[in-house]
Parts: C-alpha cells; sequence; structure tokens
C-alpha cells in the first residue's frame, strides 16, 4: 500500500454550509464571491482564497490513481484553524472542522484525517484530542504558532494538550503556519520556500530543548517538509546544548523520536536526512495541493537509491503502522 501523508483538505460541504448561514459562529466570517471562498477569524485579515483543488474530492483522488497512491493522510488547511478565536469558540469550531472532514472522508476509504484542536487552551485542546481520535480520527494536525502568529508549542499552557497525546499515544502532525513573522520573507515567494522550514526549525528546536519528546514519550510527533532545517542544525543545536550544560533536555535524543516527511525536493537531501534517523521514521509526502509541494511524490523516494525494503516502507509501510491504516483503492503498481 502506497501513502500521502502530507495532504490538506477544506470539504466544499462545509465552505457551502458557512456561506449559506446554515453554520455559523459569532467571530468567523467567510467571504463568498462566485466560486471564491475567503475565511478571516476575530477581527483579522482574510485567509488567501480557498483553492479549488483543496476543496475538490474528485480532483483529488484523480491526482492519486495518476501517481499510484492508495491512501492519503490529509489534515484541514492551516489557514482555517482558527487559534485567533476566543478559546471556547476554538474549541467549537476545531470540533466543527474535524467533524466536517471526518465525514467528508468517511466515504472515500482512501482517505484517512487527521483533526484539528485549539492550540489557544492546552486544557481544550487535550479535550478536543479524546473526543476527535475515539471519533476515528487518525491523530491531530496543529500549527506551529498556537495563538494564531504568536506562541511556541512549549508554552507551559499546553503541556495538558502534550500529556494527554502521550497517555493516548496519538499521532500529532506539525505544521508549519503561513505567516512567519519575517517582513524579509515577503518578496520571491520565500515565506514558501524558505519561511515553512524556518518555522517548522524554531518551533521544534524548542521543544527539543524543553524535552517535550522525552517527556511526553507515548505520542507519535511527525514533522513537514523533512523537519526543515534541523537535521542540518543537529549538530549545532547539541553544541548549544552541550555549552549549556544542564539547561536544555539533549535535542539528538529527542530527534530520534521524531518522525519526518519526504517533501524536500531532492533526493540528496532526503538521503542525508535519512543518514540521521532511522529509515522507519520517514514516510512519504505530497503536501498537496499546493505547487510548492511534491506532485510526483513517489519519485524522490525511488531517486534516493534506498533498498527495495527500504522503499516500500518509505512509500507506505511505515505510514499504515503508525496510521493504523487499513483498504486502500488497490492500484497496480507494477
Amino acid at each position: 500500500m502506497i501513502v500521502d501523508i502530507h495532504a490538506h483538505y477544506i470539504p466544499q460541504k462545509m465552505l457551502d454550509a458557512l456561506a449559506s448561514g446554515r453554520v455559523s459562529f459569532p467571530n468567523v466570517q467567510v467571504l463568498h464571491d462566485g466560486d471564491s471562498y475567503k475565511l478571516a477569524f476575530a477581527g483579522g485579515k482574510l485567509t488567501r482564497p480557498v483553492m479549488g483543488k483543496l476543496r475538490d474530492a474528485d480532483l483529488r483522488q484523480a491526482w492519486m490513481a495518476e501517481n499510484d497512491i492508495d491512501m492519503q493522510v490529509t489534515g484541514g488547511w492551516l489557514d482555517s484553524f482558527g487559534y485567533e478565536l476566543p478559546a471556547e469558540e476554538g474549541a467549537a469550531w476545531s470540533r466543527y472542522l474535524s467533524e466536517s472532514l471526518l465525514e467528508a472522508t468517511g466515504d472515500a476509504k482512501v482517505l484517512a484525517p487527521l483533526a484539528s484542536v485549539p492550540l489557544q487552551n492546552g486544557l481544550l485542546a487535550a479535550e478536543v484530542l479524546r473526543e476527535v481520535l475515539a471519533a476515528g480520527h487518525k491523530g491531530v494536525m496543529i500549527g506551529t504558532q498556537p495563538h494564531g502568529d504568536s506562541g511556541n508549542l512549549d508554552d507551559p499552557d499546553l503541556d495538558p494538550f502534550w500529556a494527554a497525546a502521550s497517555d493516548l499515544g496519538a499521532v500529532i502532525y506539525i505544521h508549519p503556519m503561513f505567516g512567519c513573522g519575517d517582513p524579509r520573507l515577503l518578496d520571491y515567494g520565500l515565506i514558501n520556500a524558505a519561511g515553512r522550514g524556518l518555522d517548522t526549525t524554531t518551533a521544534v528546536a524548542r521543544l527539543l530543548y524543553a524535552g517535550h519528546f522525552l517527556k511526553y514519550p507515548g505520542m507519535k510527533v511527525v514533522l513537514s517538509h523533512g523537519g526543515g532545517a534541523l537535521a542540518f542544525m543537529l549538530g549545532r543545536l547539541q553544541h548549544n546544548a552541550a555549552i549549556h550544560p544542564g539547561e536544555f533536555a539533549d535535542p539528538t535524543e529527542g530527534f530520534r523520536a521524531l518522525y519526518f516527511d519526504t517533501v524536500l525536493s531532492d533526493p540528496n537531501a532526503l538521503k542525508f536526512l535519512a543518514g540521521k534517523v532511522d529509515i522507519d521514521r520517514l514516510m512519504m509526502g505530497s503536501d498537496y495541493p499546493f505547487p510548492i509541494g511534491d506532485m510526483q511524490p513517489c519519485r524522490i523516494v525511488h531517486q534516493s537509491g534506498f533498498s527495495e525494503i527500504d522503499t516500500s516502507a518509505i512509500l507506505g509501510g511505515t505510514a499504515a503502522k503508525l496510521f493504523q491504516l487499513d483498504g486502500g483503492c488497490g492500484h497496480n503498481h507494477g
């Protein structure tokens, strides 16, 4: 079974319900003009348009068939997670996003959903995490900035969430936010080209030093885009810990506990990452449907010179175990 573990989905039915007013939230605004949809939270600026491929299930499954992908693990869209909302409303919004995604993927046995949780409040995030896992989600996708454009994943307020994730053995997919807070990234498409990786690197480096992957060993944490620059910077992170003895957790030990997708667009980069982690920590991903993603995601795995056994594990074997997947659409992978 070939599995794409990194994808995003906003069901059209959910947007229709919001745009028509059948479903509404006090601090969620939906701007609908023809086939264009944008969201805004708590009086903030509008999101980018919800692109067609992000909400069209038929296009998604046609693309999967073209690429011999049997199953896709899909979360929501980070722009829509609503971390800016007041805590209780944020929890209600996360539940709505998660229920909508679960419903949309329920009829398509080739799609496995990752829920959203209200990171703006650690206790509520823990509560929603328990609910969505019980409802059938394969894990949760979370952003790197728990208050929309600020905050850190190692903030003490989030400790109840991390503790619940560990107790439940949950899969936590950490994904960078779109706005990375550095105005130098506003040109040349650098938010996607560099900013996303920098965001992941910074957020997860904090978690490594805070010791979260050692304190909460039951959870399984997956990083987007090959973990940003973490693998390349690991020696420097370790050296920084060494010159501050006793102040930080061991970053190398925490790093070994992580899983990574293959969205690196360079076989040499993937081979380097594979040299820093066990092969069973790598899983194929696309970042569908975004152009900055890898729309031929199996290719980089085949080009990286792994053994047949390792290639099979990266293409789907590891993901099937981690996300507890079964079924698939039975493509002939010849």
